[in-house]
């Protein structure tokens, strides 16, 4: 778990939101994991921690992994959410979750 995990795990615990699923494989067959799901909710959140870096994420081979990865998912009838390390600290990570959660409650 990286630091901006624990981050968005500790405001989604200070909010009473649902408590997550961490690392969670929500495609079956698939090796894929999510940061945090709502499996009753069939909501996933993915954090993207280095969407300024020169990370594995950022390459042509990653950006193309993430879009299946989360393709699959919505195909599966998953709610996606990608959040960045600036949405997190600005709360927007946090409002779009609680939404999405009340959304489909």
């Amino acid at each position: 778990m990286s630091e901006l995990e624990e981050i968005l795990a500790f405001q989604i615990k200070a909010k009473g939101l649902p408590k997550p699923d961490r690392e969670f494989y929500a495609i079956p067959g698939r090796r894929f994991r999510f940061d945090f799901a709502w499996p009753i909710e069939r909501v996933l959140v993915e954090v993207q921690g280095g969407t300024w870096g020169t990370g594995a994420h950022s390459t042509g081979k990653g950006i193309s992994r993430d879009c299946e990865k989360h393709n699959l998912a919505v195909i599966e009838g998953w709610r996606c959410l990608d959040v960045t390390t600036d949405q997190i600290r600005t709360g927007k990570a946090i409002r779009w979750i609680e939404e999405t959660l009340r959304s489909v409650a």
